[in-house]
């Protein structure tokens, strides 16, 4: 593989014309795509996007029908998965459950012929980074599900590879560990430097850890960006519905979207300047913790959505607006136009 030096501004993954298919089931179609030097890139879709197969064909587990795969300017299409400077982490931990905690770590240096003081060193060090000092004498069965998932982290760090790949790692875990890892996971990215991909389908996930996202639909990409710009800029209606929750409106021939936390309940006499102001009535009211959620009818026929922060005001409260007629508004710079799914099969990066 070419050093960084060598490379100058290379891509560390640099994706031609990727298909994919198994039978008559098209997994990848011809996507092309970029993930560049050190950063945390996520690959975000429902089951069956494509995202897993796209990552297994970077990994070499699975090799294109067409297309080409580049790491850090080196074509390794043909390579096996052993012959690549990448390393994955799975969400099932793959550890060897006969092995202690630091020989599972050891693994891939002993493979490599690292020498045993140099192995020993290393291993301290991966084991200090996932917040595990002195586990080395453990045993997998011992520990927590979240520590497993810190000890499959370090044995996949521990080699120093170009790209780490992460297949749902967080997915077996429950709720409060998966968003402690969220935060811990994109601590270790920013220390080792190790350029990560991710692959997942909850999107707050995506949202809290990326420097980028690409969103996955069908075997294509919908949009690639930055967390922000796929949240508050989707690209079309699918990125719209399937990042977050967005309301989506037809007016005047054309498909827009305004995100439920812009739009707020108008009472009596609330100025109205520079809004986008809408009539309906309260469908539903739903609790849903740090807010309130009103579903509203509009007289045009679109169904909206209202999320309201509890700060005040109580749920059984909100309960009894069932059925009243109410305006809504927004400012209308949180409008935003979108065009019909469409997959775009290559990097589409938001304006800089």
């Amino acid at each position: 593989m070419e050093s960084s030096s060598e490379n100058g501004s290379r891509p560390d993954v640099h994706l031609v014309g990727l298909r994919k298919t198994y039978g008559e089931v098209v997994a990848v179609d011809r996507v092309d795509l970029d993930i560049r030097r050190g950063e945390f890139f996520t690959m975000l879709g429902p089951s069956g996007s494509g995202k897993t197969t796209m990552l297994r064909m970077i990994a070499g587990f699975e090799l294109p029908d067409e297309g080409r795969v580049e790491l850090a300017g080196t074509d390794v299409t043909d390579l096996a998965a052993y012959d690549r400077d990448v390393n994955t982490v799975f969400q099932d931990y793959a550890l060897f459950p006969h092995m202690t905690v630091g020989d599972n770590v050891e693994y891939g240096l002993r493979v490599a012929k690292v020498g045993k003081d140099d192995r020993r060193k290393r291993r301290a060090e991966a084991l200090e980074m996932v917040r595990l000092p002195g586990y080395d004498d453990r045993k997998p069965n011992e520990l927590s599900g979240g520590q497993r998932q810190r000890v499959a982290l370090a044995r996949a760090i521990v080699n120093q590879p170009r790209v780490l790949l992460l297949d749902e790692p967080l997915g077996a875990l429950d709720l409060k560990l998966r968003e402690q890892l969220q935060i811990e996971l994109k601590q270790i990215q920013r220390e080792v430097g190790i350029t990560f991909v991710y692959v997942t389908h909850d999107q707050e996930e995506a949202l809290t850890m990326s420097d980028r996202i690409a969103v996955f639909n069908e075997g294509r990409i919908e949009q690639v960006g930055e967390p922000e710009s796929v949240y508050e800029r989707p690209a079309n209606s699918f990125v719209a519905g399937f990042v977050g929750v967005s309301n989506v409106i037809h007016r005047d021939g054309g498909t827009f979207t305004v995100r439920p936390e812009k739009v707020r309940l108008l009472a009596p006499g609330d100025p109205t300047e520079g809004l986008v102001v809408e009539e309906g009535r309260i469908a539903d009211v739903s609790y849903a913790g740090m807010v309130t959620r009103f579903h509203i009818e509009l007289e045009g026929g679109d169904r909206l959505q209202v999320a309201r922060q509890n700060l005040e005001q109580t749920s059984h409260e909100d309960e009894g607006m069932r059925g009243e007629r109410v305006k809504v508004a927004w400012r209308r710079e949180h409008t935003v136009a979108v065009a019909e799914q469409q997959g775009v099969g290559q990097s589409t990066e938001e304006e800089t």
